[in-house]
């Protein structure tokens, strides 16, 4: 992707969200710069990858197949193992009409996937087999705000603005927004995007950026790269 695509994207899907009256922290908008002179007092921004995320997964046809997310918390696996500390984790995300989010699954996060508002948000949904790859025949059965769903193998879950799924580590998914642009909110046990997410197909799960015009905000993916 180019960075001046990314930059684009960024002040889209800033103006989207406000529209549904969710205002974004205050390190969402500061500028490479001062990420840069924050490093020593805002550590764990980094170290918790909070922060833009906007993915096409390699495959160059965001439109088509792609994710704008952006973490705005999110707790360490060494908590999760002691079994105390921040366990959890807050993502608000934007599926664009008929833009896939690619079948995939999680070997540790649970999440709840809400519908904050817009479209429909429809997810396709498998069960995992004993080898944690995709079960053809399997029922699929998930909580919707508390109530079971059960639907075949593949069955699409589709959720209206307020309604949400409980997905626990295993349950492969894919998803759209049908309608229109959806609002996503994301309520998790703590996250890592780069070791726990699982792909039916060999994907990436980063973009590749061309970096024609300076970054307007960074993404995560730029941290290691822009700061060291």
């Amino acid at each position: 992707m180019k960075r001046s695509a990314i930059n684009d994207i960024i002040r889209e899907a800033d103006a989207f969200i406000r529209s549904f009256g969710y205002i974004m922290p205050p390190f969402a908008y500061w500028s490479p710069e001062e990420m840069k002179a924050r490093q020593v007092d805002s550590s764990a921004i980094f170290t918790s990858r909070l922060g833009w995320d906007i993915t096409d997964y390699g495959q160059g046809k965001f439109d088509d197949l792609g994710l704008f997310l952006f973490t705005v918390r999110n707790g360490r696996y060494e908590d999760m193992k002691k079994g105390m500390g921040m366990l959890y984790a807050e993502k608000i995300m934007i599926s664009r009409k008929e833009q896939m989010s690619p079948m995939h699954r999680h070997n540790i996060k649970a999440e709840d996937i809400i519908n904050r508002g817009g479209g429909k948000l429809v997810l396709e949904l498998f069960m995992h087999d004993r080898d944690g790859g995709i079960d053809p025949k399997a029922e699929v059965s998930v909580p919707v705000d508390g109530t079971i769903h059960r639907l075949p193998a593949g069955g699409l879950l589709k959720l209206d603005p307020g309604q949400s799924v409980t997905l626990l580590p295993g349950v492969w998914h894919a998803f759209w927004a049908e309608g229109k642009d959806v609002l996503i909110g994301e309520v998790s046990t703590v996250n890592d995007d780069r070791t726990d997410n699982v792909f039916r197909e060999p994907i990436g799960r980063f973009a590749d950026i061309e970096e024609d015009t300076p970054p307007l905000h960074l993404l995560v993916a730029d941290y290691d790269k822009w700061l060291g």
